[in-house]
């Protein structure tokens, strides 16, 4: 059996139509976990939908309670070949976000996989279950096709509260860091660049929330009898954002600008472009950093964003000064980012411009991750990808959105690969999600292909990236 004739195999089984039927099985699971009744659901599917496929490749299962949100289980699988093959630690979730049924268009729903033409609509068929779906029918593939061997140790981690930020899954790790203990991540999330071209991502930006306030007064007061008199909160809370962030979204806090957009990281964003896709909104091309392509801005940089602003009553305006003024603002950052410290570099920004009134409070964040892009797993993969699929694959220093990626970088201490099975247009988190069968089918190729060779050269691969790390490259 060579790795062409496996991914040969895996073809036809996806041609066959049993992985869409799975799917479809998989998405009519209404596992909301931004809901408080679904826990029965979101218990079920790794149970009777997770674990019984886990248990037919020989996977130990181990159900942890979480420790930060009762009833969003954890499932970590386990199947050691031989303790001196290398270990893959994977992942997936399989909670989805709202269905928001009223809203789908006529002839869909979120509960019931529909297919018209390349398109495979239902919750969850791109975020997360068609994804995990092509990695474990992958591994199904490779254990056949190997007579009850996979050729290296694998774990497997599931989460049931990724939508509403992964509660617990960082004390998790901590806790079970032995359970978890692997030599390379490999997983899927997240979407492609686009939906033509394999994508390999090396970690994500950070994110971190902060909200801006002016507290005036206690009282709105009328705009005729105190207008000129009065200080309005929400001009001066609109003119501090500007003070931040300039009218062509330029971020003006030197504290917060990152120091990781290196000649090399430039050289590999310049075989990238971002849009221009079907669905994809029109790109303001003079909008952010300048002197900087628009791949750079969202793979290489940092952005300020207003995410809300709240002053008076907008449902019913008054003729009175606003008592108070408040923003959600948020810092999408990239490794080399002080994020940390970013309240009191807000607080030091706007204090040189004259905003002491301006009250900063830090909500939460999470920090931004990437794997060496010259680490030897990085080349393995891409080539692999090549190979498969016939195209040049993209490689994303990191993805521009955020996934809970450090807890495999940082808390285990893993070389992290991130190969997406959607892309930027399938309606993740809104109506209308699909996944489109002609990424699952290329996806099951790439990763059952991988996953051969992983079978092959593991420990060779293990090795370089250990003399990589090593040699502090």
């Amino acid at each position: 059996m060579t790795a062409q004739q496996a991914v040969q195999q895996a073809t036809a089984y996806f041609d066959s139509g049993e992985f869409q039927r799975i799917l479809a099985r998989r998405v009519a699971q209404r596992t909301e976990s931004q809901r408080d009744d679904r826990d029965s659901e979101l218990q079920r599917y790794l149970q009777d939908e997770i674990g019984p496929q886990l248990i037919a490749l020989g996977f130990t299962l181990h159900f942890i309670d979480n420790p930060e949100a009762a009833n969003r289980p954890f499932l970590v699988a386990v199947r050691i070949e031989d303790p001196m093959l290398p270990t893959l630690l994977s992942y997936g979730h399989g909670d989805v976000v709202f269905g928001n049924d009223e809203n789908w268009r006529d002839g869909l729903s979120p509960w019931h996989m529909v297919e018209e033409g390349d398109r495979w609509y239902a919750r969850g068929s791109a975020d997360n279950k068609g994804q995990h779906c092509v990695n474990l029918a992958a591994l199904e593939q490779v254990f056949a096709l190997r007579g009850g061997s996979l050729g290296f140790n694998c774990k497997i981690l599931f989460e049931m509260g990724e939508e509403i930020s992964s509660p617990g899954l960082a004390q998790l790790c901590q806790q079970h860091g032995e359970l978890l203990q692997a030599d390379l991540f490999i997983a899927s999330d997240g979407p492609r660049l686009n939906a033509v071209r394999p994508t390999l991502f090396l970690g994500s930006r950070g994110a971190v929330n902060f909200r801006l306030t002016v507290n005036a007064r206690d009282n709105a007061y009328h705009s005729g009898n105190w207008g000129g008199l009065l200080s309005n909160p929400g001009t001066q809370l609109a003119n501090a954002i500007a003070s931040l962030v300039n009218a062509q979204g330029v971020l003006q806090v030197e504290a917060l600008k990152p120091n990781s957009l290196t000649p090399q990281v430039r050289d590999i964003l310049g075989d990238i472009e971002v849009g221009g896709m079907p669905g994809d909104p029109d790109i303001d091309v003079n909008w952010g950093e300048p002197g900087l392509t628009p791949t750079e801005r969202l793979y290489g940089w940092n952005t300020l964003e207003v995410l809300s602003f709240l002053t008076g009553n907008p449902a019913r305006p008054m003729n009175a000064i606003p008592g108070s003024a408040t923003a959600v603002c948020q810092l999408r950052f990239v490794v080399g980012t002080d994020w940390e410290n970013l309240a009191q570099h807000v607080r030091a920004h706007l204090h040189q411009h004259g905003f002491d009134y301006v009250e900063v409070e830090f909500m939460r964040g999470s920090p931004a991750t990437r794997l060496d892009p010259t680490d030897p797993l990085v080349n393995w993969v891409l080539t692999s990808m090549a190979e498969t699929s016939g195209k040049k694959p993209a490689l994303l220093p990191n993805l521009g959105g955020s996934l809970p990626n450090d807890v495999f970088s940082d808390i285990l201490g893993l070389p992290t690969l991130w190969v997406p099975h959607s892309y930027p247009a399938c309606g993740q988190h809104g109506v209308n999600e699909h996944m489109l069968k002609s990424i699952a089918r290329e996806g099951l190729q790439i990763m059952t292909r991988l996953l051969w060779d992983l079978g092959e050269q593991g420990t060779e691969l293990v090795a370089q990236h250990r003399a990589h790390v090593g040699g502090g490259q």
